[in-house]
């Protein structure tokens, strides 16, 4: 599958690819330890909610650590309108909350529908960890065949 993005107005060179989910305490902050990981240089991964939580889930970072990624280290962020602007691409990762889902406050969202790993034993976790990691292949994937403007 290919994606296609909106250019950003600003002119900045870096391109930001934006994960957002409501507590930004799992899916998006796996998401983007996987960027980080893969992503192809020029561009930089941020994830970030409507509603952040204090922590990242512990879980979460435990199956990261698992397959050699350390996100225990990343904080929870507020989703802010510049983050919006700037961003090449904006991926919203699920929503299991209809108050504050960021598809509604985010313009041009890609939405993965991915099912949210907070209170889930840690075999559900990997699967959810294993999903997001296919699918941020499949955005540096797209990256590569330059499907993001420049």
């Amino acid at each position: 599958m290919k994606f296609s993005f909106g250019k950003r107005d600003h002119e900045n060179t870096k391109k930001t690819v934006l994960f957002v989910c409501v507590q930004n305490a799992g899916r998006s902050q796996m998401a983007e330890g996987f960027f980080k990981k893969y992503g192809p240089k020029g561009y930089e991964p941020i994830s970030a909610g409507t509603v952040p939580t204090s922590q990242i889930n512990p879980v979460a970072v435990e199956v990261m650590k698992e397959i050699g990624i350390d996100i225990g280290k990343q904080k929870p962020k507020d989703l802010t309108e510049d983050m919006m602007r700037n961003a090449t691409a904006i991926i919203n990762m699920g929503c299991m909350d209809d108050k504050f889902c960021p598809a509604l406050f985010v313009p041009k969202v890609i939405d993965w529908g991915i099912e949210d790993p907070k209170d889930k034993p840690i075999e559900k976790v990997r699967q959810v960890r294993d999903e997001i990691e296919k699918r941020v292949l499949e955005i540096i994937e797209s990256v590569q065949d330059n499907k993001i403007p420049t």
